[in-house]
C-alpha cells in the first residue's frame, strides 16, 4: 500500500531488454540496505519488487504485462522516476490509499499556468474515463492528486508548486505519457452496483 506522497526521485541508468520484459536500473538516494531486497517500491505509480541493490543502484524486473499497461514501455536512460516506499503501520496518510496497480496511461493534452499553480489537462482512453469522478483522487506517476474537472477527452487536475518541485511532473510536456491508477474505492463501488443490477 502507498499514499501517493512523493519525497524521492531516481534516475534511470540502465535498461536490459529481455524476451518477456526488462531489467530496470535506477540510481537513488533512498536509505536502503541488502535486507530490503524483496520489498515493494512504487516507481512512477507502479508497484515493483526490488530485485537487487548495489552502490545506490536499485534493480527491478518489469514483465511485459507491466510494460503494456504503463509508460515504462517507452522508458529511456536519463528519465526521472518518482519513488515511494510502502506504508508502515502508524504512517500518516496525506494522500489516498493506492496499490501501485496501474490501470492505464494518459497523455498530456495541455498545461496551463494559473498564478503559482498549474492546470494539467490529460487525455485518457474512453474505457477508463467512465471510471473517473470529479473531486475523486487519482494517482498520476505515483502522485496523489484530485480530479478538478472532467473534460470531453479526459480530465484536469491542479498541481501546486510544492508538488511540482518534488516530483517529475515538472518535466512533463504535451503528448507525454503518465501512469494512471484510478481510485480503488470507486472501482469497488462500481463493481458492487453492477453486480446488483
Amino acid at each position: 500500500m502507498f499514499n501517493g506522497i512523493i519525497f524521492n526521485q531516481a534516475l534511470v541508468t540502465k535498461i536490459n531488454k529481455k524476451k518477456n520484459g526488462i531489467d530496470l536500473f535506477l540510481k537513488s538516494n533512498l536509505n536502503l540496505k541488502k535486507k530490503n531486497i524483496g520489498i515493494s517500491i512504487c516507481c512512477d505509480g507502479v508497484c515493483l519488487t526490488l530485485v537487487s541493490l548495489k552502490n545506490k543502484i536499485l534493480n527491478f524486473y518489469l514483465s511485459n504485462e507491466t510494460l503494456i499497461r504503463s509508460k515504462f514501455r517507452n522508458v529511456n536512460i536519463g528519465d526521472q522516476v518518482n519513488l515511494e516506499l510502502p506504508l508502515k503501520y502508524g504512517n500518516d496518510i496525506s494522500g489516498h490509499i493506492a496499490q501501485g496497480h496501474v490501470d492505464t496511461v494518459a497523455s498530456v493534452n495541455k498545461i496551463l499556468k494559473k498564478g503559482n499553480s498549474y492546470i494539467y489537462d490529460f487525455k485518457i482512453n474512453k474505457n477508463y474515463k467512465k471510471d473517473i469522478i470529479e473531486k475523486a483522487s487519482i494517482l498520476i506517476n505515483g502522485v496523489s492528486l484530485t480530479i478538478s474537472k472532467i473534460t470531453k477527452s479526459g480530465f484536469q487536475t491542479w498541481i501546486i508548486p510544492h508538488t511540482i518541485k518534488l516530483t517529475n511532473l515538472s518535466k512533463l510536456k504535451k503528448k507525454d505519457l503518465v501512469n494512471i491508477e484510478i481510485d480503488i474505492l470507486s472501482k469497488y463501488v462500481k463493481k458492487y452496483i453492477n453486480e446488483k443490477k
